[in-house]
This record gives structure tokens, sequence and C-alpha cells, in this order.
């Protein structure tokens, strides 16, 4: 049984697509062997109608003059809480898109975990209604794996497939029964749909608030080991291998992980996975500022020889995707003492700007991997990846790669403010996002001339 083509829902805003022609920009797109070369970008009805030098922008079509900026393919998240149903307060469809937007994305995937639960066919299709009126960009959602999340019952996989589902995941939970995965990846066969997992063994993390190592003894703190993450990874990689299905891992934190999924790939399992830009960026040194708002999440930060590990397997291609994990929290929930404190980042307006300072501008990584794997996140899953070339719908991001901007100055789009680099200076920050043929974000300070 061939799962139904993929659709992500957005709202109608701009009608089918825009009419725009970028003027001037710097091309960008390594997967279309666009290597900064200057040139126009003309958007009819939402597509990418020609790409060349000094085009003439059609009657009505707004110019917009871009010199001094990149054009990337715009980018996409897997991973992303837009806490609807149940904590509005923290973000909703609309202001989680909005963030996405000024983030420069044009695809994003939300994660079941909600009040209620997505495990039924009726809530996925009301957040599906709701997408089609409130989301900024094409916005997705996951399943959960198991009934509440509870690790014991599958959802009807088949019907939430039939009902839009863009894959399955018990995210914020590990599958602690290695026989309730095992019949998840059976039931794939006939259903479809990625599985995309959360690896951590309750058993080995228990009472753990931050990584386990030097820090958190110098600390007090619980530490939570990196083998609670990576000898999970190891046994759903053998089931997935064994059953010959496919699996995707969220959040890669750890040099044992990364070295787990090297030799499941080695032999072939089909496994992709993501790290998060904090992940790469901050290790658990941070951690000794005590700021829950910024340094608590699931998996922690972890030691700098994680850090890089993350780091070569992104450049090598062992991990596949860049996801943010954008987890709003309420700021008085944050402010509790960090052993109390939910865990968890928002990250989806700060995610290129803060790889590109960390680790491009100083020659970690190069700017082509970066973008490649900003780019690449939902392949897994069915979706298409954002391209600049003539046909393609218009999902292209300006950003100029020059502009200093501290993060949480000006406040944020989404509801909630726990950034993991509030504060910083970040170099590089995007302008305009067209999402889908839709200009879905535009900064206030963007001069435009409309002709």
């Amino acid at each position: 049984m061939s799962a139904p083509e993929l659709k992500l829902d957005r709202a109608e805003r701009g009608g089918p697509g825009a009419d725009l022609l970028i003027r001037g920009a710097r091309l960008f797109d390594p997967r279309e062997r666009l290597d900064h070369q200057t040139a126009d970008i003309l958007i009819r009805a939402g597509e990418i109608a020609e790409i060349g030098d000094a085009l003439e922008a059609p009657e009505g079509a707004e110019t917009l003059d871009a010199a001094g900026l990149h054009a990337f393919p715009a980018f996409v998240d897997p991973h992303v809480h837009l806490r609807t149903p149940g904590r509005e307060d923290e973000e909703d469809i609309d202001s989680g898109s909005r963030a996405a937007a000024a983030g420069g994305y044009c695809q994003i995937l939300a994660m079941p975990n909600t009040d209620p639960v997505v495990d039924s066919a009726s809530i996925l299709q009301s957040l599906r209604e709701r997408a089609r009126e409130e989301a900024r960009v094409p916005t997705g959602f996951l399943a959960a794996i198991t009934r509440g999340q509870q690790g014991e019952q599958l959802t009807e996989m088949a019907e939430l497939m039939d009902s839009g589902a863009a894959g399955f995941t018990d995210d914020g939970l590990p599958v602690r029964s290695a026989g309730v995965l095992r019949q998840a990846l059976q039931y794939q066969r006939l259903a479809g749909g990625l599985i995309a997992l959360h690896e951590e063994d309750p058993s080995l993390s228990a009472g753990g608030v931050m990584h386990e190592g030097a820090v958190s003894a110098l600390l007090g703190l619980g530490g939570y080991p990196a083998i609670a993450e990576s000898t999970m990874i190891q046994r759903d990689c053998a089931i997935a291998g064994f059953e010959n299905a496919r699996i995707h891992l969220q959040h890669l934190s750890a040099r044992e992980s990364v070295t787990a999924v090297e030799q499941a790939k080695q032999a072939c399992v089909q496994v992709t996975c993501e790290a998060t830009p904090h992940h790469l960026c901050i290790t658990d040194e941070a951690v000794q500022s005590l700021d829950a708002g910024r340094f608590k999440m699931n998996p922690p930060l972890r030691s700098d020889s994680d850090r890089l590990a993350l780091i070569d397997a992104l450049r090598s291609g062992t991990i596949d995707c860049v996801a943010t994990d954008h987890a709003p929290h309420a700021r008085e929930e944050k402010e509790q003492p960090f052993e109390v404190a939910p865990m968890g980042v928002t990250g989806l307006e700060t995610a290129f700007s803060a790889l590109h300072t960390h680790l491009v501008l100083p020659g970690v990584l190069s700017l082509e991997t970066v973008v490649e794997r900003m780019t690449s996140g939902t392949e897994p899953f069915g979706l298409s990846v954002p391209r600049i070339v003539t046909g393609a719908r218009a999902d292209v991001c300006l950003v100029d790669l020059a502009a200093e901007w501290e993060v949480g100055e000006a406040g944020y789009a989404s509801r909630s403010s726990n950034n993991a680099f509030a504060g910083q200076t970040l170099t590089g920050r995007v302008r305009m996002t067209v999402a889908d043929g839709i200009v879905a974000y535009r900064e206030r300070s963007f001069a435009i001339g409309a002709v």
C-alpha cells in the first residue's frame, strides 16, 4: 500500500502566488551550482519564471532591490513544536510559522506531543484546518506512534496517513519497548510514513538535568549520560535493519551516537538523522550560568568533544540535516530553578545566523554545507528540496551575510523567548522569505521599491 502524496498546509494569504522581481541578488544554491553569481529572479504567480540579467518586471509586479543580499533556497525544518493544541500561550500555528518565516524557512513539520496528543484522525484534521487558516509557511504535522504517547498501543497509522500525517513520532519520549517499535516498523510497510525517534533510555537518563560530566559534577546537578542516547540508537537501528524499515533519528547530541549512526549506515540500515544549532554551537560549559531559559534542553548540551563530533558528522553527511527542535516555553516556567524548569529552547529565528556566526565565519564549516543541510530536512519525509531553478515553486530567502544583530533586542516573532542564543550578537540576518510562492516575511527595515 503506497502512502498518499504528502501535502503541507498554509493560509491562502496573497492568493495563488506573488509576482515579484528580485533584482541583483547574489544567488547561492549548491545543488544548482549557483555560487554567488549576481542575477535577477523573476517570480510569476509564485513560480520562478526566469533567472538572468537585467530582467524586466511585468506590469503590476513588485521590484525588489536585493543588491548586497544573498538569495538562498529557503530552509526546511523537520522538527518544530507549535504547542497547538493545548499550550497556545507558548506558541500557536500563526506565531510559530511567523517565527519560521522570519528565520528563512519555507516548510516546517510539527511534533504531536500536544494536549491532547495528535493520535487520531480527528485531531490531525482539525490541526490541518487551522493551518489552512493560520500558517504563514507550509506546515505539516507528524502523528504519534503510540496512543497518548504511552508507548503501549500503536495508533491507527493507516488512517492517520490517509488524513495527511507527515510521518510518526513520540518525540519528547522514546519508544521504550523494542517490541512496540518493531510492530510500528512492520506496520510501516502497510501504512507508509517515516518513523522519527527520540532516542533516550529513561533508565539511564532518570534524574538527569544536564550532561553527565565534569560540569555536572562541579555544579552538583544530576547527570544525563551520553550512553542514554547512543544505546537506544544502536537498538533502534538494529531493529530497523532487521525489518528493512526506514527511521529518522532526532536531535543527535553525542559522539557515541555519531559512531552508532556511522556503523548503521555502513550496514545499509535506512536511517537518517538530524542535529540542532544549539548542540552544534554550544557546550555544557554554558550551564554554569544556571540559565534554564537558554541552556536546558533534552538531549542536553554536551562536551566540546561531542560538539566537534557532531560538526564532523554534519560535514561528512553522516548527519543528514539541521533541525531546530524549536520548543517554546512560558517565561515563568523557565525562570524556575534549573533542576525543575522544563527542557527546551526556541530556534527558528536564529538557526542560520547562529551556524553562520559560530561555524561558517570561523571556517569550521563551509556555507555550502550549512545551506545544503538546512534545506534537506524534510526530504526523508517525502517532500521536495527547495531549489533556485526555473519552473520551481518559489522558496527563496534573502540574507544579509554582513548584518550584525543582537538576539532578542527587538523581540521575537515567536510567542516565547527561551532562545539558546539570546543576548548574543550574531552575523547574518534573513531580510525576506518567499515560501511556496508567497512573501511570508519581510523585515520592516528592508527597503523595497514597487513599480
